[in-house]
């Protein structure tokens, strides 16, 4: 009898064993929210309008009238060369443009009364129009000892102090207009009928790693470039003082928004290949796998194109591992094991119980 006893609980011991374990997952009921579809992009920072102001008059700095980082505008002052000889030669211009000038009256006074040659005439005119280039030579030459801003923009780079000597062509500022700063990115041609100008864009840098930027597509190429299929599309930035040409960015251009659409979240997501997955939690405690077709997908949820509904349970933790058609326990579900362990810990006391009185009739 003893042994009989004995093969029953090895029995029932590996008929708990083959019993079907309920796995422990969590589960959150799918809603409706807002989602937009963006194109991921990176490059750098240039900027179309960017220029070096060269000198074009030799002489020393005098008067410095701008700082890095100064805002000017186009024809600007922004530096003053010394200008005394400049000058001097165009007060000598005007004096023999004068001269002459007074020369040229008294011939063409004379050849109206046909005392003098045609000949004489016309070289004293000729002598009075080079004099007056001389003049417009000489103030331009005064003029280039005022250095302006050939473009609106911002004093990148000074070159210069006061007191140096410069050269002409020698560089003296850099001039950036950030208003013209872009980026070039080289997109995919299948994304052409999503793309459009003024179309909204977002702008990181991770110099600034807690901000946005706001930017916008300034141009599209009319051409698809053969080799790669892409389509070179130029990123304008909005209202910025910040980024700089050369700075490394992400770009998520916007191609559409939905503001009431069924939403999974990718912790739930179980990725097979290149296919998304998700466990959908049935009445009897089973899950199905299903596939996930994304209509449209964000860092956080996907929008699937059919085969949902709102208010299905989906299990958003523990289902690595999972398979359709498997158990699962949810929180506050009674756990098997430890109900098991109760009445095996009851048996044990009785046996305790009773093992001495046993003992001594023996």
């Amino acid at each position: 009898m003893a042994g009989g006893c004995n093969y029953g609980a090895k029995d029932a011991k590996k008929d708990d064993d083959k019993k079907e374990q309920a796995i422990p997952v969590e589960v959150a009921a799918l809603s409706r929210g807002p989602i937009e579809s963006t194109l991921k992009s990176s490059w750098y920072l240039e900027a179309e309008q960017e220029v070096k102001v060269l000198a074009r008059a030799s002489n020393r700095v005098k008067e410095l009238l701008v700082e890095e980082g100064s805002e000017v505008k186009k024809d600007e002052v922004i530096a003053r060369l010394e200008d005394n000889e400049q000058r001097t030669a165009l007060e000598k211009a005007q004096n023999q443009f004068e001269k002459s000038q007074a020369e040229f009256n008294r011939v063409e006074n004379l050849y109206q009364q046909k005392l003098v040659s045609e000949q004489a005439y016309t070289d004293a005119k000729f002598e009075l129009r080079q004099l007056q280039l001389s003049v417009e030579e000489a103030r331009r030459q005064l003029d280039y000892t005022e250095i302006r801003a050939p473009i609106d923009g911002t004093i990148s780079q000074r070159l210069i102090k006061i007191g140096d000597l410069v050269s002409n062509n020698q560089q003296l500022f850099d001039i950036v207009d950030f208003d013209s700063i872009v980026a070039y990115l080289s997109v995919s041609a299948m994304y052409l009928p999503q793309l459009r100008v003024d179309q909204p864009a977002r702008i990181s840098s991770t110099v600034y790693p807690d901000r946005k930027f706001e930017g916008y597509i300034k141009r599209i190429s009319p051409v698809v470039e053969p080799k790669t299929g892409n389509v070179k599309v130029t990123i304008g930035l909005r209202h910025n003082k910040i980024l700089l040409p050369g700075m490394y960015v992400e770009i998520e251009i916007v191609l559409a928004t939905k503001p009431d659409a069924l939403l999974i979240s990718r912790r739930a997501v179980v990725l097979d290949g290149e296919q998304f997955f998700v466990y959908r939690l049935k009445n009897d405690r089973r899950v199905e796998r299903l596939l996930v077709e994304p209509a449209m997908a964000d860092k956080f949820n996907i929008e699937p194109a059919k085969g949902f509904a709102e208010g299905d349970q989906i299990v958003v933790a523990g289902q690595t591992g999972l398979k359709d058609g498997a158990l699962v326990r949810l929180p506050g579900d009674p756990d098997p094991e430890k109900d098991k362990d109760k009445p095996a810990a009851g048996a044990a006391a009785e046996q305790a119980k009773t093992k001495p009185a046993n003992s001594s009739a023996s």
